[in-house]
C-alpha cells in the first residue's frame, strides 16, 4: 500500500532571513530534485502554477510548482499557497531558475522539497462487474456533459484508437496513437491528454484486474511507442506528461475518477459525477481530453478481460 502524503506544511521562520516554502514533489520528480542543482528556464506562468524546463537530461525534463489548490500534475511540486496568494507574480516567463539538492528556486520564489507523494493511481482488485457499471456511469456523465469529441471534435483518430485498443490490435492502436501525438494546440495538445488518460487507465485497471495482464501489456506497448520520440513531436510539458502517465503517473483529479470507476469510491452515481465535474474543470479541454482517454482505457481493458476469460473458458 502506498501513502498519500498530505499537503506542505510551512517552515518555521530562521531570525534575519526569510526561509525557504516548504514543498511537496511528486516521486517522478525525484531525477530532477535528488542530484545537484542544475539550471532551467521558466516557460510558462499561470496564477495557479508555474513550469519550468530543464536544459537536457532525460525526462522528466518539465516540472511544474503548484499552489495548494491548484490542478496537480504528476510532475508537481505542491506549495503551501494557495492561488488567491499569487505565489508566482513575481516570475516571469523566459526566466533563469535552478532545480537540486531537493529545491527548487525561480526568481523569489525558494522551495524546498520537505514530502513526496506517489502520482500512480493504487487500485485494490477491481471486479469486472463493478468496473463495467463505472463505465456506463462515466459514459452517462460526459454524454451530459456534452463533451462528444473533447479538444479534436469529430477527428477519426481517437475513436479509431480507442477501437483498436479494445480489439488488442497493438498494431492498429500504434498507428493511431502515434497520429495523434502533439495533435491540437496549447501547452498539452488535446491528443496528448488523450493518451495520457488511455495509458494510465490501460495500466492502473489492468494491475487490478484479475485476467488484465494484456491491458498492461498493450500500455507498455502504446507508451513505448507515443513517448520514443515526443520530444520532438510534442510542447516540454506534453513529452514530460507522456512519460509519466507510461509509467503510470496521473493528475489527482484522474486518479479520484479511475477509483470511482474501479468501484473503490461509494457506487453512487453522484459521486463518481463529482469527480468528473472536478476533472472537466481542469484547463479548457484537457480536463474532457483526459476523461475520455480513461474511458477508452477503461473500456479496453474490460473488453481485453472479457476476451482472455472466454478464450480460457473455450480453450
Amino acid at each position: 500500500m502506498t501513502a498519500l502524503v498530505r499537503d506542505p506544511i510551512p517552515l518555521p521562520a530562521r531570525p534575519g532571513r526569510r526561509p525557504p516554502a516548504a514543498g511537496a514533489a511528486s516521486l517522478a520528480l525525484r531525477p530532477l530534485l535528488d542530484p545537484p542543482r542544475r539550471a532551467a528556464r521558466v516557460i510558462a506562468v499561470f496564477p495557479a502554477a508555474l513550469y519550468l524546463e530543464m536544459r537536457g537530461g532525460p525526462e522528466p525534463r518539465v516540472l511544474a510548482v503548484v499552489a495548494s489548490d491548484a490542478h496537480r500534475l504528476p510532475n508537481s511540486v505542491v506549495v503551501v499557497a494557495a492561488r488567491r496568494e499569487q505565489p508566482f507574480r513575481s516570475i516571469r516567463e523566459g526566466g533563469e531558475a535552478w532545480v537540486g539538492d531537493g529545491q527548487v528556486e525561480a526568481g523569489p520564489l525558494h522551495v524546498r522539497v520537505r514530502r513526496w507523494w506517489d502520482p500512480a493511481p493504487v487500485l485494490g482488485p477491481v471486479h469486472t462487474s463493478a468496473l463495467a457499471y463505472g463505465v456506463r456511469c462515466l459514459e452517462d456523465e460526459l454524454a451530459g456533459a456534452g463533451t462528444a469529441g473533447g479538444g479534436l471534435g469529430d477527428h477519426p483518430d481517437p475513436a479509431a484508437l480507442a477501437e483498436c485498443c479494445a480489439a488488442g490490435d497493438l498494431a492498429g492502436a500504434v498507428e493511431a496513437a502515434e497520429r495523434i501525438v502533439g495533435l491540437g494546440p496549447g501547452l498539452t495538445p488535446s491528443g496528448d491528454d488523450i493518451l495520457c488518460g488511455l495509458l494510465v487507465s490501460l495500466r492502473g485497471v489492468g494491475d487490478a484486474l484479475r485476467n488484465g495482464r494484456t491491458a498492461v501489456w498493450l500500455a507498455d506497448w502504446l507508451g513505448a511507442a507515443v513517448t520514443a520520440d515526443a520530444g520532438t513531436r510534442t510542447t516540454a510539458l506534453a513529452a514530460t506528461l507522456l512519460h509519466c502517465a507510461a509509467d503510470g503517473g496521473a493528475g489527482a483529479e484522474v486518479a479520484s475518477v479511475l477509483r470511482c470507476v474501479a468501484g473503490h469510491e461509494p457506487a453512487d452515481p453522484a459521486a463518481t459525477g463529482q469527480a468528473v465535474r472536478r476533472l472537466l474543470a481542469v484547463g479548457h479541454t484537457s480536463g474532457a481530453d483526459l476523461a475520455h482517454g480513461v474511458l477508452a482505457g477503461c473500456r479496453a481493458a474490460l473488453a481485453l478481460t472479457s476476451m482472455h476469460t472466454a478464450s480460457r473458458v473455450t480453450a
